[in-house]
């Protein structure tokens, strides 16, 4: 059986995971949940990578934003709020920096790598 549909405790595991990394602050940890065909979409890329089109699409500029942004957020420290497992997607929802919720939707490819990531954020304060 392969990896597709997602089980919602491979999806949890793997949320678990991503979040963990990001809290160590380590790049390779971080950058080893993604595969060398990325195509990552968020706000803050337009911000801290200066791309107006809030994409990036190589693992090492990826790895570079990441390395501005726990620059910029030395204190960064993610809360796992909650996952939701699609086909080939995982949501991850949490708390992330300056108060804001995010969510993050990624689309894995069949090694379980992220391929396609979407990212959201709130400042609406929420009851989750």
């Amino acid at each position: 059986m392969g990896l597709f549909p997602l089980s919602e405790e491979w999806a949890d595991r793997f949320a678990r995971d991503w979040i963990a990394a990001w809290n160590s602050h380590d790049l390779d940890r971080i950058c080893s949940h993604y595969a060398a065909d990325i195509e990552f979409t968020s706000p803050f890329v337009m911000s801290l990578a200066g791309n107006p089109d809030g994409t990036i699409l190589t693992v090492p500029a990826l790895r570079e934003y990441f390395g501005r942004a726990l620059e910029r957020f030395p204190d960064l420290q993610f809360e796992h709020l909650f996952t939701c497992a699609g086909i080939r997607t995982v949501t991850v929802v949490y708390r992330s920096v300056n108060t804001l919720v995010a969510a993050e939707t990624m689309e894995l490819c069949p090694e379980g790598k992220v391929m396609r990531t979407f990212a959201q954020y709130s400042r609406v304060p929420r009851s989750v």
